[in-house]
């Protein structure tokens, strides 16, 4: 069975924080492991997906189909810490301490991966002429919404004169908001 390796080294997250991510992925499918890792709030789902399409480019250099990839093992390791100070009282200083983080990702081909739940689609890019030509129908439409609008915008103001002009309404509200009381 053939592997592929990609490692991102020194990255400024600390371990703990990239193993929460890390764990969500693990022995996923690629296209799976991307589409989970797209819509993952955390910050370090950045990173760990920009190293899986890395790892992806790397697989298909060396002709590996695909579909069949999955993630055989992805691990976080401790990097170097960058050691810093901040003072504190009397005269004393806290240290604070820089986490880096190593984040290694072996792909390897499989013949029993199944359907993936999630599946990231990614948009195919437009030709240039089809965008100028698309740019002057907007510019079109866009005018005639203008105009739409504002017309929209004169039917809005006159049902609110309408109501406000209306017969009054009970008085509930008016006794409610007076300053004093009868």
């Amino acid at each position: 069975m053939k592997e592929v390796t990609a490692k991102l080294r020194h990255k400024r997250i600390a371990p703990r924080k990239a193993r929460l991510v890390v764990d969500l992925i693990r022995g996923l499918p690629v296209k799976e492991a991307e589409a989970q890792l797209s819509v993952s709030p955390k910050r370090a789902s950045i990173f760990i997906l920009r190293l899986l399409r890395s790892a992806a480019a790397n697989a298909k250099n060396r002709e590996l189909d695909e579909e069949k990839l999955y993630i055989k093992e992805i691990k976080v390791d401790n990097g170097p810490m960058l050691k810093r100070w901040i003072p504190r009282a009397r005269g004393s200083a806290s240290s604070i301490q820089k986490k880096t983080s190593h984040i290694t990702v072996v792909l390897g081909e499989s013949d029993k991966i199944t359907q993936p739940k999630y599946v990231f689609i990614k948009k195919e890019k437009e030709k240039k002429e089809e965008k100028t030509e698309k740019k002057g129908k907007k510019t079109e439409k866009k005018e005639e919404d203008l105009s739409i609008q504002a017309e929209k915008k004169d039917s809005k103001r006159a049902e609110k004169e309408l109501e406000t002009k209306g017969p009054e309404k009970s008085g509930g509200i008016k006794r409610f908001f007076r300053r004093k009381s009868i």
